[in-house]
């Protein structure tokens, strides 16, 4: 890449995200980072609310403090791989690196800075070429609704977290599934992007092209992203059945990203049911031992958060969890058209 101008480039596919993208925009404005270095790309799939609007009186903002170059334009296919493929082809020549970022986050005013050291610190680390660095993902700022708090319990928890984007590792180091990655702009092209068939776990989907191709991923909990998550039950239902969906997408695609883990469900409930069919005494001891831990798990919630309703919201928010993704990956498998949207 050559030319004058930033080098690094956020970009932000964003969609109804009047509640929150005020906030996002402001935390990038802010940043320690030179603002002749760093520029936003926001791209917006058809907002119906006042995105629009809020989005030009950041960019107005911007200007008026010298902050970055901040850009809005119209993503017509509306996702966000679309989006991003988008941002590959009108971002200028002297962007390296893009952030990826959603709407309804924010970060702290030394996060670019921070990457740019981390991307250093593992080029020194690894002889193969990085491909993206991801951070960590923490929760918003602020009070926190109750069903918000369970929601939150439940990404704490080993039970809810998994290794994905809300794993709450504690050293740099590679991972499969770097969270809201810095990416070098060479490494997506040399790949070709994203891949649009993709509504969810596009992400995914790159990183294991991008793995397959030679380049190695990390991650680093030096900085983070906080991301306003599911505030209704009904909405996280939707999530964990989309991703789901999605998932079995992702593993008929990439059949080595499989992980026994995510088929648990599944199998506790088949042997459970063989079990109960045989009349065994010992049908019960797999339910048993889910709703022990279940318990366990709310009680910690509970003690950490300071929230007595956590023992019976955070197993509540488990169960829901368990059972939308374990319904969305046979779903997933058996029908072609695309998951609802929950946003």
């Amino acid at each position: 890449m050559s030319g004058s101008g930033p080098m690094v480039a956020t970009v932000l596919p964003v969609l109804n995200e009047e509640k929150y993208i005020e906030a996002c925009l402001e935390s990038l404005i802010q940043q320690s980072l030179p603002a002749e270095q760093h520029m936003v790309l926001v791209l917006d799939g058809g907002s119906t609310d006042s995105t629009l609007e809020k989005v030009e009186r950041m960019v107005a903002l911007s200007q008026r403090t010298n902050g970055p170059r901040i850009e809005l334009h119209s993503n017509p296919e509306k996702y966000v791989a679309q989006a991003r493929n988008l941002a590959l082809k009108i971002l200028p020549s002297s962007v390296q690196f893009t952030v990826e970022m959603i709407g309804h986050c924010t970060v702290d005013r030394d996060h670019l800075e921070v990457r740019f050291n981390e991307w250093n610190l593992l080029e020194e680390e690894h002889t193969k070429p990085l491909g993206g660095v991801g951070v960590k993902v923490l929760p918003r700022k602020g009070h926190h609704s109750l069903v918000e708090s369970w929601i939150e319990g439940c990404l704490t928890s080993p039970l809810g977290s998994g290794n994905g984007q809300f794993d709450g590792f504690k050293s740099r180091g590679v991972t499969q599934v770097p969270a809201f990655a810095m990416h070098s702009r060479q490494a997506l092209e040399s790949v070709n992007g994203w891949d649009t068939n993709f509504i969810t776990s596009q992400d995914s989907d790159l990183s294991m092209r991008l793995l397959n191709a030679g380049f190695i991923l990390a991650r680093t909990p030096a900085t983070h992203v906080r991301m306003v998550k599911r505030s209704t039950l009904s909405k996280w239902w939707k999530m964990g059945h989309r991703y789901g969906f999605w998932r079995s997408k992702i593993l008929r695609k990439h059949p080595n990203r499989a992980s026994f883990r995510e088929f648990l469900p599944w199998i506790g409930a088949i042997v459970t049911v063989s079990l109960f069919a045989i009349g065994t005494p010992l049908a019960g001891f797999l339910p048993a031992c889910y709703g022990t831990v279940l318990l366990l798990e709310g009680l910690r919630s509970a003690l950490k958060s300071r929230r007595f309703s956590s023992v019976f919201g955070v197993p509540i928010c488990l169960v829901m969890l368990h059972s939308s993704f374990s319904v969305g990956l046979i779903d997933g498998l058996i029908r072609m058209g695309r998951a609802s949207q929950d946003r």
